[in-house]
């Protein structure tokens, strides 16, 4: 199948920032409860999971709407999702449809979570997504990252390379 122009992503009534403070909210209720029977690291676990089952599904959805195999251009052009509402600054460094490197310099999703006293686990609900919806969105997409802010970094470092066609 011949790649056509790069389509936009498709208009959601919520932004990203607002829909993850809604999952947020589950969440914390799920994370509590777990907690409270079984410890923290079952409870991370259990958070870590779904939140990964979840990203996994958004890409398949997504890979799905644009109806071909995406590249890094492709996956480009699904930034703005995820800068909707300001929630993140992001510094492009370099596009390509086989790399994609970028910074994010703020990250509203952190501030989001510590304001909801979820900051201990923001990574589970926020960071953990990110190279997990490479597995759905495209299998061969590997996403480096050395440092989050939701972790105390000064920036999230974000390399993704497709990896090549044998």
């Amino acid at each position: 199948m011949s790649k056509s122009t790069p389509e936009k992503p498709a208009k959601s009534a919520l932004s990203m920032l607002e829909l993850r403070r809604i999952e947020a909210a589950i969440l914390r209720d799920v994370y509590e409860v777990v907690l409270g029977r079984s410890g923290k690291k079952e409870a991370e676990t259990i958070i870590a999971e779904a939140v990964s089952k979840s990203a996994i599904a958004q890409g398949k959805a997504m890979r799905a709407q644009l109806g071909r195999e995406p590249d890094l251009e492709d996956f480009s052009n699904l930034i703005p999702l995820w800068e909707a509402d300001g929630a993140l600054e992001v510094e492009l460094l370099h596009e390509a449809p086989d790399r994609l490197d970028f910074n994010i310099k703020r990250c509203r999703f952190s501030e989001m979570y510590k304001e909801m006293g979820l900051g201990e686990i923001g990574h589970l609900l926020s960071c953990n997504r990110d190279a997990e919806f490479c597995v759905g969105y495209n299998p061969d997409m590997k996403l480096t990252r050395t440092q989050t802010i939701m972790q105390g970094g000064t920036l999230c470092d974000f390399r993704y390379q497709l990896k090549p066609k044998s």
